[in-house]
């Protein structure tokens, strides 16, 4: 396999972000596990740790108190039920008695003048009596039962207010859990995050590049999964100030890169063709020849059939190419010394010959050439 070849330059590439990727994926399993330690630093608040336990242990006693007091007097409801059911059927069957007996005597003589008549209708009043006295304990008992009930709503209220309290605590010292864990956090993504930036800027095109990119990439993943879903909130305040500083350091870096570039390229430029010729680098050359733009300015170099004039034998075609650049003046295309043939100014043979450039004879301004 050939040094220059684009296979080797594909297989490369795969095998450097593999690397890249390789390390990244150790690097964030090695930083969960250090920033899971590090969040046992600071204990996480729980709504029972702000409870004010006394209170709410006479509450729930005194609930239960009177939870046991109406169940009680509703067993009794219930035993006093069943009684007045059998004193009802009681009454029911001596009434009827009393009405046949009564019906009976009418035929016989005058029932109001008979001593027996008086005591049936006693004994058949007692029997009410008693039903009357049964419905006056259950009436009293659930007149209790409802007293003992409002005193369970009013308890259910003080323990609500109870959880109000704790439950307000709770949130002031969970906002306070979160800054300390959002603060520790920052201790260690932010060096981390730094350091990740100052290789992307610095070490980007290093030789040993993967390496660096990889902690790029895992810095990246450190500051947007184990910092900012941590930002603490304080009605969104703090959100905002870290996306306006992010915002502002990002674009003011990217301002003044892009700046800087624009006032390189326009200072190189302003340089003559040749040595802007020696500083063309073949990576460089070998995409501007296969996108077909200069190398220099970045302008396209091909020519379209309307943008040049030619003679009507020549207008079949339609991709036509000068040898100089027509926006900065740089050499693109020139003739081979050793055999003629046209090749491109900044690689490093001759395409037929194998002529190195040094052997190139000097460019000439001639008339397009369609490649």
């Amino acid at each position: 396999m050939e040094f220059n070849s684009k296979k080797l330059e594909r297989t490369s590439k795969l095998v450097y972000y593999a690397i890249a990727i390789i390390l990244c994926a150790f690097l964030i399993l090695l930083s969960n596990q250090i920033i899971g330690d590090l969040d046992t630093a600071t204990a996480q608040p729980e709504v029972e740790d702000f409870m004010n336990k006394q209170a709410v242990a006479r509450l729930q006693s005194r609930e239960n108190q009177l939870a046991a007091e109406v169940g009680t007097l509703r067993d009794k409801n219930t035993a006093v039920e069943r009684i007045m059911e059998t004193a009802q059927q009681n009454y029911a069957n001596e009434k009827q008695s009393f009405d046949n007996w009564v019906k009976a005597r009418k035929t016989l003589g005058s029932p109001n003048e008979d001593q027996e008549v008086l005591d049936r209708a006693k004994r058949l009043d007692e029997f009410y009596k008693v039903e009357q006295a049964w419905r006056a304990q259950l009436s009293a008992r659930q007149v209790a039962i409802e007293a003992k009930e409002r005193q369970q709503e009013q308890l259910e209220l003080e323990k609500e207010r109870e959880n109000s309290l704790a439950y307000d605590k709770y949130e002031t010292e969970l906002k306070s859990y979160q800054l300390r864990v959002f603060l520790i956090r920052l201790l260690f993504v932010g060096p981390i995050l730094g350091l990740g930036i100052f290789f992307f800027v610095r070490y980007r095109r290093h030789k040993f590049w993967p390496l660096f990119l990889g902690f790029t990439l895992f810095s990246l993943y450190a500051f947007f999964f184990g910092l900012v879903p941590y930002l603490p909130s304080y009605g969104g305040y703090v959100r905002s100030a870290v996306g306006i500083a992010l915002s502002v350091g990002l674009g003011y870096y990217a301002i003044k890169t892009i700046r800087a570039y624009l006032e390189r390229k326009r200072l190189e430029l302003q340089e003559s063709s040749q040595v802007r010729a020696q500083n063309v680098q073949l990576e460089v050359a070998e995409k501007a020849l296969e996108n077909h733009y200069c190398p220099s300015c970045g302008k396209d170099f091909i020519l379209k059939k309307w943008e040049f004039p030619l003679p009507a034998e020549a207008s079949i075609a339609n991709r036509l190419v000068t040898d100089f650049c027509r926006h900065c003046g740089l050499e693109l295309f020139s003739d081979c010394r050793n055999c003629g043939s046209k090749n491109f100014s900044h690689m490093p043979f001759c395409a037929t010959c194998g002529t190195r450039p040094s052997a190139a004879a000097q460019p000439q301004s001639g008339s397009p050439v369609a490649i």
